[in-house]
């Protein structure tokens, strides 16, 4: 039960009491199991998968990996969110997954109805999924259990004097799928072998999507009033007040901003903070007159990482909480980025920050100084595109060693 609430407290913390993303979370876990039962009542003959993200931003990890799988047509797909911004983004459209579910609570109750339900082949969770009761359940019925694009950081819970619970839910795994060379020690130092590096799928699914014909005609109406800063994933007051201090001071640039959370306070705060005139995409067609316009604000889910190709530059949110969001999904476009400094769960960052094609901004003062220097610099946003789209290239194929690694047990 410790274990439960500690994972709970850190997860939840994110959604405020009162909140619509909270709202959500609790009116999904209302009966849940039995809508499992129900809709996975016909089994077909194909074994399950069941893989879990955390909210969106995993899922662009998963993506890949799911089209893969039902691409080989050898496992039914399972797709299990915690946050409402991964379940309501995809709960109405998932390609290539068969069901879409928010994950059940962490009880050894839960846990045991919905493994009985979902009978898995395998289960999957991606990058810091650890889930206790999931866990030590999963082990005990020995099925195999993948951890996928992990970042094992000396910060993490393992480490700490508390960890010794989170260390031994660590012996669930068949597999580590790390990103980096640091993650691997890191786990060697806790006494695991089973580990491969296999980079991250996230830039498989970026470029897909980068490569994919994409046409908004609302969006490129807007895009004709001048170049674009892309605010994407702006998931906090602090992202808030960063962006908006730098759209009211330069007036003559446009922005979009892709709230993390859709709900009217949200928009309403965001429409609050820019002294220039913002809409919402509900509010507009593809004969809207954008004059007079600085700020179009996308108040729907699930369309950023196409919305980044409209961009020159981007801010992503996230990066004052635990959980920066994708910022390869603007970089695969070739986009100089900004991004708040806690960034220790992502490999990403602090390479872009090497490449000098990433910076941490702690300030409206930062992001203004980081953006007047690139604003008209012609040359030095032509390195970035190149050293950008030549890094995600470099980056790619991680899907295809995942499944090789997944197909070995």
């Amino acid at each position: 039960m410790a274990g439960l609430i500690l994972t709970l407290i850190a997860r939840i913390q994110v959604m405020v009491p009162g909140s619509g993303k909270f709202r959500k979370f609790a009116a999904g876990q209302q009966g849940l199991i039995e809508t499992i039962q129900k809709e996975t009542g016909d089994t077909g003959n194909l074994p399950a998968l069941w893989i879990h993200a955390s909210s969106l931003g995993e899922y662009g990890v998963a993506r890949p990996i799911i089209r893969q799988l039902k691409r080989e047509g050898k496992y039914r797909i399972i797709l299990t969110f915690f946050s409402p911004t991964g379940y309501e983004a995809l709960k109405w459209h998932h390609p290539d997954a068969d069901h879409v579910f928010y994950l059940p609570l962490d009880t050894r109750r839960n846990v045991r109805r919905f493994l009985d339900t979902v009978q898995p082949r395998k289960a999957i969770f991606i990058i810091s999924e650890y889930w206790l009761n999931y866990l030590s359940e999963l082990k005990r019925r020995n099925i195999p259990t993948y951890l996928i694009s992990a970042v094992i950081s000396r910060n993490a819970p393992f480490f700490k004097w508390y960890g010794g619970i989170y260390r031994k839910s660590l012996e669930a795994f068949t597999h580590f799928m790390v990103l980096n060379e640091q993650s691997k020690a890191n786990l060697r130092a806790l006494g695991f072998e089973n580990i491969s590096i296999t980079g991250d799928p996230l830039f498989d699914n970026a470029i897909a999507v980068s490569t994919t014909p994409w046409h908004n005609p609302v969006i490129e109406r807007f895009a004709r009033q001048g170049d674009l800063f892309i605010a994407g994933s702006i998931s906090d007051r602090k992202d808030m007040a960063l962006v908006s201090s730098l759209a009211n001071n330069h007036r003559d640039v446009h922005f979009i901003i892709v709230p993390h959370e859709i709900s009217e306070e949200i928009l309403n705060e965001i429409k609050f903070c820019l002294d220039g005139y913002a809409l919402c995409y509900s509010e507009c067609d593809e004969n809207t007159d954008f004059s007079d316009t600085q700020a179009l604000i996308i108040d729907y889910l699930g369309d950023l990482a196409y919305l980044y190709r409209y961009g020159k530059w981007a801010y992503v949110g996230g990066g004052f909480t635990p959980y920066l969001h994708s910022i390869i999904e603007a970089t695969v476009y070739g986009l100089p980025v900004a991004f708040g400094p806690l960034i220790h769960r992502k490999a990403t960052p602090n390479e872009l920050i090497e490449l000098h094609i990433g910076s941490i901004v702690r300030s409206g003062k930062d992001l203004d100084e980081w953006f007047v220097k690139l604003h008209a610099n012609g040359a030095e946003l032509a390195r970035i595109k190149k050293t950008a789209q030549a890094y995600t290239d470099r980056n790619s194929g991680a899907t295809s060693h995942i499944i090789r690694l997944l197909g070995k047990s």
